[in-house]
């Protein structure tokens, strides 16, 4: 039976878990908050009330050799540096202390710059990246068998775009879509714990990039939900983020290739 530590089980990690768990994983997770806590212990998870703002020590136990990490700190750009410094040298001395094969970290697309270009795994020009994602992203990285997923927008079930622009006016309309549906960020994690995956970057975004405007409106006649009052575009830059790496590596087809269909 494999074994698998998610840290800050969010909305990935918590459906992960579950995925998992029917297929007779082993997880252990850690959330901030006792309301997953206890949802989490109910379904037969052993769940750990840790934040690593202000916790030191995860009480583990130390005889599990864990198959894999699945690391879903948050470096948001809410957060000051010293902040997600702080944050990330907790995590890194956790991870120090733990048995483990493989370390996922994920992370965000929104690393790369707002500006036109097609963009993948080779780019590196650092001084146009985020500094605050590149900063957790570094120090994930400097661990032993560590990968990071750099993720596109997130959506699906009851994440719905059209839901966040009702009734307003919509200035990134023009922009193409860097999105990703749960079920395939969910699918991609589970094949990547099946091979030897190799250590690096790989973004996960759907292969298709329709406009956002056209996304909001199909998810908003999809759901009934009121359409934006208007589109007015600011900063239309055409920024396209490419996942052919990790699609090519694993032969992975995307139950939601447009994010027309979420």
């Amino acid at each position: 039976m494999k074994n698998l530590l998610i840290l800050g089980c969010g909305w990935v990690g918590e459906e992960l878990a579950r995925q998992l768990k029917k297929k007779g994983w082993n997880l252990w997770v850690t959330t901030r908050t006792e309301e997953k806590y206890h949802r989490l212990q109910g379904d037969g998870i052993f769940a750990f009330i840790h934040d690593f703002n202000r916790d030191l020590n995860l009480d583990l136990p130390v005889d599990v050799s864990f198959d894999a990490i699945v690391n879903s700190i948050p470096a948001t750009q809410k957060s000051t540096e010293a902040e997600i410094e702080h944050r990330f040298s907790h995590v890194f001395n956790v991870l120090c202390s733990l048995n483990y094969k493989k370390h996922i970290f994920l992370s965000s697309v929104g690393v790369y710059p707002d500006q036109d270009g097609n963009f993948d795994e080779s780019f590196v020009e650092e001084e146009l990246m985020s500094p605050k994602l590149r900063m957790a992203e570094k120090k994930m990285m400097s661990l032993p068998y560590s990968s990071t997923f750099r993720l596109g927008g997130l959506f699906g079930k009851e994440r719905i775009l059209a839901k966040y622009f009702q009734d307003k006016v919509v200035h990134i309309g023009d922009q193409p879509s860097n999105f990703i549906h749960l079920d395939d960020v969910v699918g991609i994690i589970e094949q990547s714990l099946d091979i030897n995956l190799p250590t690096g970057y790989y973004n996960l975004v759907a292969p298709e990039h329709p406009s956002k405007k056209e996304v909001i409106l199909k998810s908003a006649q999809k759901y009934m939900f009121s359409y934006p009052r208007s589109f007015e575009p600011i900063n239309s830059y055409q920024k396209l983020v490419n996942s052919d790496k990790i699609i090519n590596l694993l032969n992975y087809e995307f139950k939601y290739p447009s994010p027309l269909d979420f």
